[in-house]
């Protein structure tokens, strides 16, 4: 059976192949699509998510809502854990941190950067952020990955 990884890097070169890849992934994991997104990068130790501005992800303040920033974080960093983490280890968020830096308006990118070489079992901590279309940080976050021996 094809890994993640080896699925992406075979869409992608497709017309509407990074669409394609989402919509598959959405369908395995729904309550992700419910931020709409877009994977556009993927790769061992990085991952690009967009993710469009939309009234259903909004809030009392017509900022981006909290909730929705924090599942961009999830599937982002999820994301690049599941192609870079060794075979013989299963992982699962185990804790999340975000420091909101300023409002959450319009397009957002997801990014999400380490080094694949400290995947190993136990906790460990993997840092991303969102930025805005102008590029501008609107939230930085941490996610605790619990990485065990797959059985």
């Amino acid at each position: 059976m094809p890994n993640t990884l080896q699925v992406y890097n075979k869409l992608s070169k497709l017309p509407f192949g990074n669409q394609i890849f989402t919509r598959a992934l959405t369908f395995k994991t729904p309550y992700f699509s419910t931020i709409h997104p877009l994977i556009v990068d993927v790769r061992p130790g990085y991952c690009r998510v967009e993710m469009p501005d939309r009234h259903s992800i909004r809030n009392h303040l017509s900022t981006i809502h909290a909730g929705a920033l924090c599942n961009l974080c999830e599937l982002t960093g999820g994301l690049a854990v599941e192609v870079s983490a060794p075979a013989n280890l299963r992982w699962i968020p185990k804790e999340m941190t975000v420091q909101y830096l300023k409002k959450a308006k319009g397009k957002l990118t997801g990014i999400c950067s380490f080094d694949p070489e400290i995947l190993t079992a136990g906790d460990v901590p993997i840092p991303l952020e969102i930025k805005n279309a102008s590029g501008e940080a609107v939230l930085s976050a941490r996610i605790v990955f619990y990485l065990t021996p797959r059985r």
